[in-house]
């Protein structure tokens, strides 16, 4: 069983920056793909960005490629996402991620594990 929690969410302009933060329980964090995910009112959840286990790959939605960055530190069981030069079509909930694989997975049915979600509103 894995737990996750994320903070970091919140009020922002356009333009502005924020990161968000994913802990995740277990002595087993490195072992796992972790993903950053989005849902706006009305839509379904989309796939953001995802890291390998080693941090060695990375992947993006084509909406936030140059503008986000996901990065990892195992020996912190977190899982970041550095979010630059937001935009108001940014703004939902997004939600942390994790599945057991060596492979880089990109589509919300591969994972297994969901935190709770935080709200990011970013006013233009």
């Amino acid at each position: 069983q894995v737990q996750l929690v994320e903070s970091g969410g919140g009020l922002v302009q356009a333009g502005g920056s924020l990161r968000l933060s994913c802990a995740a329980s277990g002595r087993t964090f490195s072992s796992y793909c972790m993903g950053w995910f989005r849902q706006a009112p009305g839509n379904e959840r989309e796939f953001v960005a995802a890291i390998s286990w080693s941090g060695g790959s990375t992947g993006y939605a084509e909406s936030v490629k140059g503008r986000f960055t996901i990065s990892r530190d195992n020996a912190k069981n977190t899982v970041y996402l550095q979010m630059n030069s937001l935009k108001s079509e940014d703004t939902a909930v997004y939600y942390c991620a994790s599945v057991r694989s060596m492979l880089l997975k990109t589509t919300t049915s591969s994972y297994d594990y969901w935190g709770q979600g935080t709200q990011v509103t970013v006013s233009s």
